[in-house]
């Protein structure tokens, strides 16, 4: 299993869902009833891509089934994931307190 965040791009299969998906956003705030959550990624339909706020997803790593396809990475990407990989690790070890 990939360690860390998925880069863009990556397209993957939810637990319990039989429908595609590719992750357009990493670690995003959703903000709902004065409380903020931290979801790994945001995601829209796969091939259809983006087609509006109402077809977005939130979830986490741990309600991956299955990665299809791993996004684009270049040097540009490896250093935005060691950037991402260490605020998420720090965010993970702040709610275990």
């Amino acid at each position: 299993m990939f360690k860390g965040l998925l880069p863009i791009g990556t397209v993957v299969l939810l637990k319990n869902s039989q429908k595609r998906v590719m992750v357009i956003g990493v670690l995003q705030k959703q903000v709902r009833e004065g409380d903020e959550v931290i979801w790994d990624y945001s995601a829209c339909y796969y091939p259809e891509g983006y087609m509006g706020p109402d077809k977005t997803f939130l979830f986490n790593n741990n309600q991956i089934e299955k990665i299809y396809s791993v996004g684009y990475q270049d040097e540009e990407q490896f250093a935005f994931k060691d950037k991402i990989d260490k605020i998420r690790n720090d965010l993970l070890s702040t709610n275990e307190e």
